[in-house]
């Protein structure tokens, strides 16, 4: 799983139980590192304006928040142009 330098960089803001010298991996809990509700919603608004894409109401759920390779096939999938 290859995302970009941004989405780590954005996404390690919001984990603050994952040392800066763990990797990020694409099957890190983001709850067990930290990612409480207030926090997904913070992200979720980093990540759309980011990427300037909209979650759509399926990609609103807890499964989606659960790891970063979850969360970047979202946000591939919302940047793709067939979403579009």
């Amino acid at each position: 799983m290859a995302w970009d330098q941004q989405f780590e960089d954005v996404l390690r803001e919001y984990l603050p139980f994952l040392p800066e010298d763990e990797s990020l991996t694409a099957d890190t809990d983001m709850r067990d590192s930290g990612l409480d509700s207030m926090g997904t919603v913070e992200l979720l608004g980093a990540l759309e304006a980011l990427y300037d894409i909209r979650f759509v109401d399926e990609a609103l759920s807890l499964d989606t928040f659960a790891t970063p390779a979850v969360l970047w096939a979202t946000i591939e999938k919302l940047t793709s142009p067939a979403s579009a």
